[in-house]
């Protein structure tokens, strides 16, 4: 991995141009190093992110719009434009869009570890079960849902 250099990402786009479609959410990475990742999120309604765990890295959520609708260790939480979530590395989490708007927000991950990586894999893959077995090759867990009635 090259050293991050100085600079500005401009609005609305990527490092090298880079767009990604995970799962109908668009990222756009903003800034890679080998301590740091961070990426700017567009979550559609009804879309999310299912519980899951990263192995070996703390993340970081900054709301620019929108609500989401959190599980965190097996709480529900919600946060909202101007919240800051904290994910610490090994704990369970999982981020819903239940509202009718998007939402906006920048995400990072520190250690970048191979997250960055996993998204490069997963751009445009359709099929859930797919994403979830290339995310345990990249130290992301995803877990089986709770038994009973599923809301997303």
């Amino acid at each position: 991995m090259k050293a991050m250099t100085a600079g500005v990402t401009k609005a609305g786009k990527g490092i090298n141009n880079l767009t990604w479609n995970i799962l109908g959410q668009t990222y756009v990475p903003k800034a890679l190093s080998e301590t740091s990742f961070s990426w700017h999120a567009l979550l559609p309604p009804g879309t999310f992110v299912p519980p899951h765990i990263h192995v070996n890295q703390d993340e970081f959520i900054y709301v620019l719009e929108g609500r989401f609708d959190l599980i965190l260790d097996g709480k529900e939480a919600t946060a909202s434009a101007g919240e800051f979530i904290r994910l610490p590395m090994r704990v369970m989490h999982g981020l819903f869009n239940k509202s009718d708007q998007p939402i906006k927000c920048l995400f990072w991950v520190s250690p970048t570890g191979k997250l960055f990586d996993l998204f490069k894999k997963i751009d445009g893959v359709p099929d859930p079960a797919e994403v979830t077995r290339l995310a345990a090759l990249h130290d992301v867990n995803f877990l089986p849902p709770p038994p009973g009635p599923q809301r997303a």
